[in-house]
């Protein structure tokens, strides 16, 4: 088996955030002796997030099983998600902005059971819907809870509140135009600041 170094776009700040939260859970679980530290178990889930490495290679690598590869990114992942904030909560944050960017992101994913609904036809592969919501500088806010990919993006918005929230908080918002004809028209109806009135990449 050969090896090979590789490195992740990420800052230390990222790692030490996340191995923290693990800390804290293992404290609280009072879990028992596991075969990564907490640094450690970070360091493999972000390797997986962040650069797609899969259960199997991060198991050769961190010298654990697959098994054990697959629950330490599961149990990395829930504590992410449970510190995220919900949109209410980034409002307060997105309100204080001069402009707030709005955009979705097709995540891939692996094959499910169901994958009809999994299939965008727009990017011509299967994935998840994610509306992210960014700053003048485009750092990530807040991120929504994953769609099937085959939610169109406007739909999406609408259904997690996006267009009401900052349509309510009167913040100036800039997005994608849609593609076709019938999506200018869905965007057209959308409140002032989001979709047709806003700027095209």
């Amino acid at each position: 088996m050969l090896s090979y170094p590789s490195t992740i776009s990420l800052s230390n700040r990222t790692l030490n955030h996340l191995a923290d939260r693990i800390r804290q859970h293992r404290s609280q679980q009072r879990s028992r002796w596991r075969r990564l530290d907490a640094g450690r178990q970070a360091l493999l889930a972000l390797a997986h997030l962040r650069n797609g490495d899969t259960y199997t290679r991060l198991a050769c690598g961190f010298a654990i099983g697959v098994a054990t590869a697959w629950r330490y990114v599961q149990e990395a992942i829930a504590l992410l998600a449970a510190s995220a904030d919900d949109l209410v909560t980034a409002m307060k944050r997105i309100r204080m902005l001069a402009y707030a960017i709005l955009d979705g992101t097709l995540i891939p994913i692996d094959r499910v059971a169901d994958q009809k609904p999994y299939y965008s036809g727009k990017h011509k592969r299967h994935g998840v819907n994610v509306q992210v919501i960014a700053d003048a500088a485009g750092r990530l806010v807040w991120a929504s809870p994953a769609l099937p990919g085959s939610a169109h993006d406007l739909t999406a918005a609408r259904i997690h509140g996006i267009i009401d929230a900052l349509t309510s908080a009167n913040v100036m918002t800039f997005a994608d135009k849609t593609s076709d004809g019938r999506n200018c028209q869905a965007a057209a109806r959308a409140p002032a600041g989001i979709g047709k009135a806003v700027a095209s990449r």
